[in-house]
């Protein structure tokens, strides 16, 4: 009921934003940049010009950007314009594991390494040798892991847990976090030598609400990607009600 009122509210208002006005009376679809990116506002169009200039390099990206921005779809979208885009793409969320499982995840194990280690496993780095992997939440990773994966990143080998032999492996790693990494790493929480190996070429993705020209466009986009284009129009009063 609160909702109501508040979305009420909105549409009495007299004045809506001529910006949302204008893009109301012919709403310019947008194709997908990458297949994957809606989004025409400045802020999005140097992003994927940074995204096109770091595609062909073998620099690690970190991407950064609050919960929903979509940090992921940036990962694949630099991976789909690389020279890896016909090999594989691994994503792990690095805050879900707790540490244990969390390394023989990223570099597998040795039969009996640990208990329930009933065979060999090969590790997310393995998986996606002559791709990439994508560390979502990379601050998340202890202490504790961050020399092994300062090794990978740095001598583009691993150890699974239990081993005693390294295994060369060639993976671009793109890391993503929701959360400011210097801070991380003022607190000793973060090596220094990790994060600047991480964040070689930082992108920020910008929030909706920095780029509300977006709206009408990703409300259009939605109306033809779910087919209901043709049957549901966009009133400028629901437009200024969503910006």
């Amino acid at each position: 009921e609160a909702a109501m009122q508040i979305v009420n509210r909105l549409l009495q208002q007299k004045q809506a934003d001529p910006k949302v006005e204008e893009l109301a009376e012919d709403i310019a679809y947008t194709d997908e940049h990458f297949d994957l990116l809606v989004g025409e506002h400045k802020s999005m169009l140097d992003m994927y010009a940074q995204i096109k200039r770091v595609a062909e390099s073998e620099m690690t990206v970190l991407i950064q950007g609050e919960s929903g921005t979509g940090k992921e779809l940036v990962a694949k979208a630099i991976h789909k314009s690389s020279p890896r885009a016909d090999k594989a793409f691994i994503a792990i969320n690095c805050a879900s594991l707790p540490e244990n499982l969390l390394e023989s995840e990223l570099f597998g194990h040795l039969k009996g390494a640990f208990t329930g280690a009933v065979r060999d496993k090969d590790g997310l780095f393995l998986a996606a040798d002559g791709g990439t992997l994508f560390l979502d939440e990379v601050g998340a990773i202890p202490v504790s892991m961050q020399l092994a994966l300062l090794r990978a990143l740095q001598e583009r080998e691993i150890r699974p847990v239990g081993g005693l032999q390294n295994i060369q492996v060639d993976v671009r790693v793109i890391s993503a976090s929701n959360e400011d990494l210097r801070t991380r790493m003022d607190k000793g929480l973060l090596r220094n030598d990790l994060f600047y190996r991480l964040s070689v070429f930082p992108i920020n993705i910008p929030p909706l609400r920095e780029r509300s020209s977006d709206i009408a466009i990703l409300t259009k986009y939605f109306l033809k990607k779910h087919q209901i284009a043709e049957k549901v129009q966009i009133s400028q009063e629901a437009l200024q009600a969503l910006s």
